[in-house]
């Protein structure tokens, strides 16, 4: 699990979202599984189908059902076979407490279970890791809970490898292996998790931590 926290307007979202194409980048490289990615459209086609990636808008289709929003990807772009695909979305939407809106549609869901379908809609890709930006921002209160915790199991799987974007600090504290820690478009500093909030090494990352009570 690796953290990007910093403040609003330091390039968090920005950086995230090269990592699948959807920023485009003006120097520097990116690497996926050692293989330095060439950007352009097809090779982002070909990686985004490893790569899920969560939203804090959800991005659900209105006009389709729950059990259709997360089966469009894997059926029509990886061209796995709909019954199997039906299947893994059923037995994803258990682990949820979503089994029974399959075919409801996003109009008739709260903010916290959109962003539980949307989490499922990605994991249904069976991506190699994941993408969170600020998946809880649009959320009230009482339903961020949930959502994290959906994120904090998935962390402590040990084949799936996150990338998260986030304002909840003690969330982050408890999950983060890794901390990069941004500041004007830069990275003031890279540390494990806990040395990160237990010992930051800049004094702008002190009066962050400071500033979220930490």
């Amino acid at each position: 699990m690796v953290t990007l926290l910093g403040p609003s307007g330091s390039g968090k979202s920005t950086l995230i979202r090269t990592l699948n194409g959807l920023e485009k980048y003006q120097s520097g490289t990116i690497t996926f599984n050692g293989k330095k990615v060439v950007p352009n459209d097809k090779n982002w086609q070909t990686l985004r189908q490893k790569i899920g990636m969560v939203f804090q808008s959800y991005d659900l289709f209105p006009n389709l059902t729950v059990m259709d929003n997360i089966i469009l990807g894997p059926t029509k772009v990886q061209k796995r076979a709909k019954e199997e695909v039906i299947a893994q979305a059923r037995a994803l939407l258990k682990k949820v407490d979503l089994l029974d809106y399959e075919d409801s549609y996003p109009r008739q869901l709260s903010g916290g279970q959109k962003q539980r379908i949307a989490i499922v809609r990605a994991l249904a890709l069976h991506p190699e890791f994941m993408l969170f930006d600020e998946v809880t921002a649009s959320l009230d209160p009482e339903m961020v809970r949930g959502v994290l915790n959906i994120i904090r199991d998935l962390a402590d799987q040990d084949d799936m490898t996150m990338i998260i974007v986030t304002h909840e600090m003690d969330f982050a504290k408890q999950v983060a292996d890794r901390v990069l820690f941004l500041q004007d478009g830069k990275i003031l500093e890279d540390t494990p998790g806990n040395q990160f909030f237990d010992h930051p090494q800049t004094t702008r990352a002190k009066e962050f931590l400071e500033s979220m009570n930490f």
